[in-house]
């Protein structure tokens, strides 16, 4: 989708077929600027809010356009394989592999040429059988499990912006389109490597492994690659009756999300244990190489990657942050052992950093009451990170982080969906979203960093590590509480000022350090409870100096404002808008409605 600041009325370019899911891209006027201490000066967002909506339609500020840009089941521009999408479902695997997967995550945008041309890299989270299948549904054959598993993953699209017509379309064909699939051959590197734990009766070696799931952020490097995070791959297996503890630590269960193990027999833990193993970790791939070969960096730890950022430490070296997304999961610190290299030789910057994420320090963060953190980190014959404490060696540290960050007692968070870092302040954001299972029995409690026992609103907490990044200690605090200040219940009413939302499930800093917040909220809670006022998701502004919110954008029914990414000059923001009309399961009220969505395929008044 693209926004466009125009005297006009506002525009639409629509697509032919139906789309449940599309990337947007926006066009923003910006005020404001950052000074060059990176301190943020003037950030207040110079649009009109738009008020809360339940509508099926995308709502912007007047003088703002937004073009629908690449959907679900549109050819990504292959050369030489451009199948069309097929509103009755009838397209083949082999088509979905070229096209567009499905649940739009995160986004990145790489710059080909300034900020008038480049890549579009997201990520695909998961699958809406009823839509992909013909006559819906997954079950009774190979062929359907095939084109759900070509239906997950990452894509890469060119897109241009065309003065003629005032609006950005996707290249095709072009030389950089790719898609990477659960059935895509991927290496693996790092401690983990080669690992008992990750043989296979397929893959001896530990080494090689086909395809990527359920991704849940990416992320771009300072030496020119991407990087993918497997998040909610657990649905894809399942375990015997009842499933071992590493297996339910997890989320693995008896009754998988999807059948694939019906007709994979990989995905069946029962009769291969290990290949769960090869799945919740951090992938590595040069966006502008469709050839090259994408590798899981298992020194950055394994879980449910929900936020991902990459940077530079001040004495050169990687410098990554990563947020798993699960209820009661951690959030992560990986500097890398050795400096980035730069290109030189005949090789890229990408090529002569090949190794760079396979050694380094892996850190787990503590939030303490007094507003301090620490790192704590996960190495193999530290503390309890021992044989004895059931880490034999520093790949099983890895297989196994969700443990290790147990044993070290590091803050269990609500869901910690997003990352953004302002590297001129050194301030990280993390959104953190509804989590209601906060304080029920068996379950944590609340703490300073996770407030609510009944967090149905979500927050955005901030950290700044003590001076040089890669140091153990750090200080941290809210930006805010969402929620509705008018709502009926104190926990429900939340600490911002301005426009209200929840749960927040994308972040992003424009380059006038504004931060832009996406809202997930659950398709079935929309409308309900204490969600009653807020409508749909949404996308908001935020000056981080004030912590003051504005509304730019709110989105079809049921849909999720997913990843967010702008052009280098700031003019563009793309935005994804995932599953509209998509009602996962029973309504938690069944007298709820049931709305479905028709956008961007109808044109609205």
């Amino acid at each position: 989708m693209s926004v466009h600041p125009t005297p006009e009325a506002e525009r639409r370019r629509l697509l032919q077929g139906a789309a449940a899911l599309a990337s947007s891209a926006v066009l923003l006027p910006l005020a404001g600027c950052a000074n060059s201490a990176g301190r943020i000066s003037a950030v207040t967002p110079s649009f009109k809010p738009v008020p809360p909506s339940s509508a099926d339609r995308l709502t912007l500020p007047a003088g703002y356009t937004a073009t629908a840009l690449a959907a679900w089941g549109e050819p990504v521009g292959l050369p030489g394989a451009m199948p069309p999408w097929r509103p009755d479902a009838t397209n083949s695997p082999a088509d979905q592999t070229a096209q567009l997967g499905m649940h739009h995550g995160g986004l990145q945008f790489v710059s080909l040429v300034g900020s008038q041309r480049g890549l579009l890299v997201m990520n695909h989270g998961g699958v809406d059988e009823g839509l992909l299948q013909p006559r819906g549904g997954l079950g009774g054959s190979a062929d359907k499990v095939q084109k759900s598993q070509a239906a997950h993953g990452l894509s890469v699209v060119e897109v241009a912006f065309d003065f003629a017509s005032e609006a950005w379309q996707m290249v095709r064909p072009s030389r950089h389109a790719r898609r990477i699939t659960a059935a895509t051959p991927v290496a693996i590197s790092g401690p983990a490597a080669g690992h008992a734990l990750l043989k296979t009766a397929a893959d001896a070696s530990g080494r090689q492994v086909l395809g990527v799931l359920a991704h849940g952020a990416v992320a771009t490097t300072p030496w020119g690659t991407c990087l993918g995070g497997e998040a909610a791959f657990a649905v894809a297996f399942s375990t015997a009756d009842q499933a071992t503890q590493a297996e339910r630590r997890y989320g693995l269960r008896r009754k998988a999300g999807v059948r694939w193990h019906e007709f994979d027999e990989r995905f069946d833990a029962v009769r291969h244990p290990n290949e769960a193993h090869r799945f919740g970790w951090v992938c590595e791939f040069d966006p502008t190489d469709p050839r090259s070969t994408p590798v899981k960096r298992t020194a950055l730890g394994r879980g449910a990657h929900a936020g991902l950022w990459a940077g530079t430490t001040a004495d050169g070296r990687a410098l990554l942050y990563l947020a798993d997304g699960g209820a009661f999961e951690c959030i992560y610190k990986f500097t890398s052992r050795d400096q980035i290299r730069p290109a030189g030789g005949g090789r890229s910057a990408a090529q002569a950093n090949a190794d760079l994420l396979d050694n380094g320090t892996l850190s787990v963060a503590r939030f303490d009451a007094d507003g301090s953190g620490r790192w704590l980190p996960l190495q193999h014959g530290s503390g309890p990170l021992t044989a004895a404490g059931g880490f034999a060696d520093a790949g099983e540290l890895r297989v196994k982080t969700r443990q290790a960050a147990d044993a070290l007692r590091a803050t269990r968070m609500d869901r910690a969906e997003a990352l953004a870092v302002d590297a001129g302040s050194g301030w990280v954001y993390a959104a953190l979203a509804h989590n209601t299972l906060r304080g029920a029995p068996g379950q944590p409690g609340p703490d300073a960093a996770n407030p609510r026992a009944d967090n149905a609103m979500g927050q955005i907490l901030r950290w700044r590590d003590d001076g040089e990044a890669a140091g153990e200690r750090f200080r941290w605090n809210h930006l805010l509480q969402a929620g509705d200040p008018q709502a009926p219940r104190a926990e429900h009413r939340g600490t911002l000022q301005g426009d209200a939302f929840a749960n927040p499930g994308a972040l992003a800093l424009d380059p006038r350090g504004r931060l832009w917040v996406g809202t997930a909220v659950a398709s079935a809670a929309l409308g309900q409870g204490a969600m009653a006022r807020l409508g749909g998701n949404q996308l908001l502004a935020c000056n981080p100096a004030s912590g003051v919110v504005k509304r730019l954008l709110t989105g079809p029914v049921n849909s999720a404002i997913g990843g967010v990414a702008f052009t280098p000059d700031g003019s563009t923001l793309f935005v994804n808008v995932s599953h509209p009309g998509e009602v996962p399961g029973e309504p938690s009220d069944p007298a709820a409605p049931r709305r479905f969505s028709n956008w961007p395929d109808f044109k609205a008044d």
